[in-house]
């Protein structure tokens, strides 16, 4: 903090009238936004920690925006009126600032050579103390801090005097009717024209208001860090409970047989450990004889995509076992998305497995394809036409079919298991897994070949794979 009374540099000049009065207009502009961010997090749950913290950060940018606006307004006014001259014939700031919040910031010199003290106006306020009454020495301010802080303003001041430190700390002090304040005091020696120093100048602000505003930014992050955690175990419970039981290593009961399906699935965590997504997998065999197989994402994390997930998967085994082909069912997924309560985008791909005639009728909603692998070869399955769920109304999501062979290998998936950090999403490295599923001796050597190979820290979404084997 740059001292008028510096004999090694000159007086700073004050800055342009127009320079500041462009950052004023900008700063309260800056202001205006943060009210408006604050009105929308306001019209949030109030029981919501992520709500109340988002709330709470509003209001301490506006605290600092407010005092920005304070400190210009200083900065355009200039140096306030003087009462005292100086040993070297410079001169002690004194008297209100501009007006404005006179009890947030004040300034104080306390003269070496002559004993003198000066405080501004906001300083008296600031301390509690009578306008017009004894400012307080060097060796009396410690009298009015909190016995814990004394020793470290008496550090400060040495610092500042004897080894010409500049001042920046923070200390408690008991006003005259017992209330605490929390200053920051910020200064600098004052040299004379021999380099010595001849007194020490420093501007005090209370910051208690501020700090309690940290404070309950900081106690609402820590609320929401915990509901976080809580919320991604409930999610995982709830995921736990949905998804089929035999996604480990407990292949889904299978007819033996000609046409007969091995399957396995599993889910992937993303790399980052946050809140669990709406990717599912699930596979039945059917009272017809055919079998389910089907996968889907929706969007967003945690509960809601969860208890949606749940929603859903209910209502897609309903439909299966009561005999709706792939493409009117996923028509219907899409009505029960938009009716529901919480509406939410996602995709879906569902199939049906005949084992008498190996043919797999498909259908697909803003889903990756299937990937069918033969002989040691792997291609996509052109898809059907389909939209996203709860993209549009009265969607028709068309329906086609493909014969399977005896060992052939259908991989079903969701797209955050090929989506990278370093490029997009693609079937390029599931297909190159071919040799891999050739050699395999059945579904679940396929789930752990893909679990190997994408099971690494680049994977930025959950993910869900299931791989059916036919029999021969």
């Amino acid at each position: 903090m740059p001292s008028h009374l510096f004999a090694d540099r000159p007086a700073p000049q004050p800055p342009a009238h127009d320079a500041v009065d462009a950052l004023i207009h900008r700063a309260r502009q800056l202001r205006g936004d943060v009210d408006a961010v604050g009105r929308n997090a306001a019209v949030s749950d109030e029981d919501d920690p992520q709500a109340r913290w988002q709330r709470a950060l509003c209001d301490l940018a506006a605290q600092h925006l407010d005092t920005l606006d304070q400190h210009l307004g200083q900065l355009k006014a200039g140096l306030p009126a003087r009462r005292s001259t100086a040993r070297d014939g410079g001169v002690l700031p004194d008297g209100p600032p501009d007006g404005s919040s006179p009890n947030l910031v004040g300034s104080a010199e306390w003269n070496l050579l002559t004993d003198e003290v000066s405080w501004s106006e906001e300083l008296y306020e600031i301390f509690g103390r009578p306008p017009g009454s004894p400012p307080l020495s060097l060796d009396d301010l410690p009298s009015v801090l909190l016995p814990d802080d004394q020793p470290k303003l008496t550090s400060m001041v040495t610092g500042c005097l004897v080894d010409g430190q500049p001042m920046d700390g923070e200390f408690r002090i008991v006003l005259p009717d017992g209330r605490v304040r929390t200053l920051r005091m910020t200064g600098e020696p004052v040299l004379d024209s021999e380099g010595c120093t001849a007194s020490m100048w420093a501007v005090l602000r209370d910051v208690g208001e501020l700090r309690r505003s940290e404070e309950t930014v900081g106690r609402n992050r820590d609320s929401a860090r915990r509901d976080e955690r809580a919320e991604h175990r409930m999610a995982g419970e709830l995921q736990e409970t949905v998804l089929p039981p035999w996604r480990g290593s407990s292949p889904l009961p299978r007819r033996q047989g000609h046409g007969a399906l091995d399957i396995a699935a599993h889910h992937l965590s993303s790399a980052s450990g946050g809140l669990i997504g709406g990717d599912w997998y699930d596979a039945m065999e059917l009272p017809d004889g055919g079998t389910l197989l089907a996968v889907g994402d929706l969007t967003g994390p945690g509960i809601p995509a969860t208890s949606a997930m749940a929603m859903m998967l209910g209502a897609l085994r309903g439909m299966a076992v009561a005999g709706i082909r792939p493409g009117a069912l996923l028509g219907h997924l899409d009505h029960l998305l938009e009716e529901s309560m919480r509406p939410a985008l996602g995709s879906a791909l569902c199939c049906r497995f005949d084992p008498a005639t190996g043919l797999l009728s498909w259908a697909q909603a803003g889903h990756p394809a299937p990937l069918l692998f033969r002989d040691g070869t792997a291609r996509l399955l052109p898809p059907p036409e389909g939209a996203l769920l709860g993209a549009a109304s009265q969607v028709a999501h068309e329906q086609d079919e493909v014969r399977l062979l005896p060992g052939d290998v259908l991989v079903l998936h969701t797209d955050g298991l090929t989506r990278h950090s370093d490029r997009g999403a693609g079937p390029e490295q599931l297909l190159a897994l071919a040799p891999l599923f050739a050699r395999a001796h059945d579904a679940q050597e396929c789930v752990r070949g893909v679990v190997e190979e994408f099971g690494g820290t680049e994977r930025l979404d959950d993910a869900c794979v299931l791989v059916a084997r036919i029999g021969a």
